[in-house]
């Protein structure tokens, strides 16, 4: 399987999903975690505090990542680091992500 075939399997999972979202883990070692993460538009992951180092790669659609102080987009094929601080993350539109965490 391809990850834009899994990716399009969790985007149709979320779009049944009263909460608008569904994951998958991709990876999950000692030192690192890897989760797709499919959002239709709208949908927002509420604040949290960042796990550590971590980035936010958009495979398809767009999401927004909110701190106190900026908002970062990241679009299809983009890849941003995400903040070490509390945020946020909205889906623009129906949106699929992979969070990779660094795992201490």
């Amino acid at each position: 399987m391809t990850l834009l075939t899994l990716a399009a399997a969790q985007l149709d999972e979320a779009r049944v999903s009263t909460a608008g979202r569904a994951s998958r883990t991709l990876h999950s070692g000692s030192r690192l975690r890897q989760t797709l993460i499919a959002l239709t538009a709208g949908t927002k992951l509420n604040k949290h505090q960042s796990p550590g180092d971590a980035t936010v790669q958009c495979l398809q659609g767009h999401v927004t990542l909110h701190t106190r102080d900026r908002e970062i987009g990241v679009g299809e094929g983009e890849l941003a680091d995400v903040p070490p601080e509390q945020h946020d993350l909205v889906a623009d539109d129906d949106a699929v992500v992979i969070l990779t965490v660094g795992v201490a």
